[in-house]
């Protein structure tokens, strides 16, 4: 999906959703928060041909020519949504992420979804201290967070390398694992269905063991949470999406203000004890990691 421009008025861009359609090209149009209305191609394949049509249009929004081929479009819009045919219901849309969920979901993204409603459920809300010291990333005392630097981790050091995932797993309220799981499945399954579980899997991975570790170091082991991984996969597509329009990931830009408010909010301490390392970190390895693989997929389709 791709912006190709935006109008003034809602009439015009509506207009132009149906010549685009009448082409073969199917649109959306939607009002930004600057009140113009916004066109947005939903096949990658056919901005280049949708765009000399906007800038034509633009310059000629009365022209007859453009006005048969919209109420054509038009018509034909209605009888392939009557038909129940419009591509759209296969376009997994950023856009919309969070207001409404991406159409397809992924396998691996719920299988980490009921791990996490299991766990929490098991902890009893993290008050089983027992299964949630099996679970962190090394045992704790209660009575005092921070562990001498001589023995860093030492149950990963000794095999138990599940320790640096499965804090992701520990939730400790329900608007905490609620807001977490909401933005897994709309994330997870995005990247799942476009990129794979593998690939999927991998990133999940990676950002989780980065991100718990430099929680620990910096906070000590009394953390647990999704929100590492998510902001790292918020990330991910947010650079996909702005250098690599291919990949069909994208993020409404609503949707990214949201995430950086959210961040500093954590951060100011408002909130209480929030694993801020762990997002921010997330994030940060998230952002590289989308933009290194939108630049390679670059490099590779120009060599």
């Amino acid at each position: 999906m791709r912006l190709i421009g935006d109008l003034q008025e809602e009439s015009q861009a509506k207009r132009l959703g149906d010549l685009l359609y009448g082409k073969g090209i199917e649109s959306q149009v939607d009002q930004n928060a600057a009140g113009r209305w916004e066109v947005w191609v939903l096949d990658e394949d056919q901005v280049e041909e949708a765009a000399p049509l906007f800038n034509e249009f633009v310059e000629h929004p009365d022209d007859a020519r453009y006005a048969r081929v919209a109420r054509k479009g038009a018509a034909q819009r209605r009888r392939d949504r009557n038909a129940s045919v419009s591509k759209r219901a296969r376009v997994v849309d950023g856009r919309t992420l969070f207001y409404q969920a991406p159409v397809g979901y992924g396998i691996l993204t719920f299988v980490l979804i009921g791990i996490s409603v299991g766990v929490y459920l098991l902890t009893e809300v993290g008050h089983n201290d027992r299964l949630v010291q099996l679970l962190s990333i090394t045992r704790y005392s209660n009575k005092g967070n921070m562990i001498p630097s001589e023995d860093m981790l030492p149950e990963v050091r000794h095999g138990q390398i599940w320790r640096l995932f499965t804090p992701m797993f520990l939730h400790f309220g329900i608007l905490h694992i609620l807001f977490n799981m909401l933005w897994l499945r709309d994330l997870g399954s995005m990247i799942e269905v476009r990129k794979g579980t593998w690939h999927l899997l991998m990133l999940v991975l990676v950002i989780a063991a980065t991100s718990n570790v430099a929680q620990y170091l910096h906070r000590g082991p009394a953390f647990g949470g999704m929100s590492g991984v998510v902001y790292g996969l918020l990330g991910y597509i947010w650079m996909q999406g702005k250098f690599n329009p291919a990949s069909n990931l994208a993020l409404h830009p609503q949707t990214v203000t949201l995430m950086i408010v959210w961040f500093f909010l954590c951060l100011s301490g408002f909130m209480g004890n929030i694993a801020n390392t762990a997002h921010a970190v997330g994030a940060l390895l998230g952002i590289g990691w989308g933009y290194a693989a939108a630049q390679l997929a670059d490099f590779g389709r120009h060599h």
